[in-house]
């Protein structure tokens, strides 16, 4: 009996796999209906495909160069305060876009922080807007996420490796040639992979510092296409495209996925006998110091900022901060209720096939699927009243892949260490799930569904192709508010939208983490 048990039956995931693929299917089909052919494109369009190439490009190749020296301090120093930094490392990626946006103009901008300091100096001034700062600010969001994956592989060798080291008197030649060398080729390249991915489908990034006709991204094409010139054909072409570029990218990504390790220690404490105090400490002292200005300082002039800009908000700002409350918490809703089952399935599945579905919101962009869903819906009603509805469904669909990354490990280590004693016991699959899965992953449960809700109350995406007066999420009055120069007013509602991420996030991971159950 034991053996043939199956605490987890696949029905449910793949019910709701295939929500997630009909839904892109659904919009495809509505892009494929106004499609043109691709001499319909123009020089424009050319250049925003070869715009968001190269700004993909630099911006991986950047986050991850930089990610290398930060990384490499936070492995070998041990300070205090240095778990809450590692942990602060996670901020800008739940950090609302448009936010972080004001943020770094407040810095960078031509009014900002920085020039100000040049023109006491004497020197030319920089602008943030163009290539230049899309790349600054897709720097910002992933240099976290590329340190975060490099201080991980640095934990993970064994201290008996440091030790052996230690006791061959290895110079740092030596120490980069058997350890750092191969740790960075097993993880960079991965790590290029998805940044350049999330750097191919961003928008909220070229709305704010990008525009004009050098520089356009796909996204940003398709949001002037639809918006401006109403020409479905052209969006729908660009979607297409994006579709296959960042679908490609994202493949990659897939199968770039570290494999290889350092093999087995004894799991005692890292330590690290080869790493020099004294006057060898500056440079690593000042990566970190550096590092941890770039990431709180625009995250510091926003709160500052806001509170004297909070007096200054219309009305229209709190009702649109209830809008995104309610938006994120029924996009944490569909989450849950797709990535559970989903996540169980590719637990209990041998086949790669199924977990690449949890691909699907890498390879997409919000505003593709907005973009097929209008078309669809044009005909038979107004695409306005359904802007919240798809608005949740989508960030559902894009916060999917992360959630499944963070949810599979722990259903398949709890399938396999408890799935055999249950089918023994005769615990039906429903039992398995509310008695076992469900509590053991409880703390997953609570970090996936916060970062849903952050990253759901803080998207500027489908709702900027869809939104009308009455129906705008906060981000979008917000950047309504930037654009008619209401600077103060913006900065008070980026410190409600920063308020609301944050604190979803913390409530819903402190959900998880309080009483769980652990080994």
């Amino acid at each position: 009996m034991a053996r043939r048990a199956q605490p987890i039956k696949g029905v449910a995931g793949a019910i709701a796999a295939s929500i997630v693929v009909v839904a892109v299917l659904l919009a495809l089909v509505g892009i494929g209906l106004r499609v043109d052919a691709i001499s319909g494109l123009g020089p424009a369009e050319w250049q925003a495909i070869q715009f968001t190439l190269l700004q993909s490009f630099l911006s991986a190749l950047l986050s991850c160069v930089l990610a290398i020296p930060i990384a490499r301090a936070l492995a070998r120093r041990r300070f205090w305060g240095r778990s809450f930094l590692i942990t602060l490392l996670g901020a800008p990626f739940i950090l609302p876009v448009i936010v972080a946006m004001l943020g770094l103009i407040a810095i960078f901008g031509r009014s900002g922080v920085l020039n100000d300091l040049l023109n006491l100096l004497g020197l030319a001034e920089v602008s943030i807007y163009g290539l230049q700062g899309v790349v600054l600010a897709h720097v910002f969001f992933n240099l976290p996420l590329a340190t975060r994956l490099l201080v991980h592989g640095w934990q993970s060798v064994p201290s008996e490796r440091y030790r052996l080291i230690a006791q061959l008197s290895a110079g740092p030649a030596t120490v980069f040639r058997l350890i750092e060398g191969p740790l960075l080729l097993r993880i960079l390249p991965g790590a290029f992979a998805l940044i350049f991915v999330i750097c191919l489908t961003s928008f909220a990034v070229a709305l704010t510092l990008g525009g004009g006709p050098r520089a356009t991204t796909i996204e940003l094409a398709i949001y002037q296409a639809f918006k401006f010139d109403f020409d479905l054909g052209k969006a729908a072409l660009l979607s297409l495209i994006q579709l296959v570029v960042a679908g490609a990218a994202a493949l990659l990504a897939f199968r770039l996925v570290p494999s290889a390790s350092f093999g087995g220690g004894m799991d005692r404490m890292q330590q690290r006998w080869d790493v020099k105090g004294g006057w060898r400490a500056i440079p690593d002292i000042c990566f970190i110091v550096l590092a941890s200005a770039f990431l709180i300082l625009p995250i510091l002039t926003i709160v500052i900022s806001g509170l004297h800009g909070i007096g200054q908000m219309p009305l229209v700002v709190w009702k649109t901060a209830w809008t995104s409350l309610w938006v994120a918490l029924l996009s944490v809703a569909i989450l849950l209720g797709l990535s559970l089952p989903m996540a169980a399935w590719v637990a209990t599945s041998k086949r790669a096939s199924v977990e690449a579905i949890g691909l699907i919101g890498l390879t997409v962009s919000p505003l593709m699927i907005g973009t097929g869903w209008f078309i669809l819906i044009h005909p038979f009603a107004n695409p306005i009243d359904w802007a919240l509805l798809v608005t949740v469904f989508v960030n559902a669909m894009m916060a999917l892949p992360f959630a499944l990354r963070i949810l599979v490990p722990s259903f398949r280590e709890t399938v396999h260490i408890y799935g055999r004693l249950s089918g023994a016991i005769g615990l039906s699959s429903i039992g398995f799930w509310v008695w076992v899965l469900l509590p053991r992953s409880r703390p997953q449960i609570g970090f996936a569904a916060g970062l849903t809700g952050a990253l759901s109350v803080g998207d500027l995406g489908v709702i900027a192709l869809f939104g009308d007066p009455d129906r705008a999420t906060l981000p979008l009055q917000m950047y309504r508010l930037m654009g008619n120069y209401r600077t103060e007013a913006a900065a008070g509602a980026a410190l409600i939208l920063l308020v609301l991420a944050f604190g979803l996030f913390w409530i819903m991971d402190y959900w998880g983490r309080r009483n769980a159950i652990v080994e």
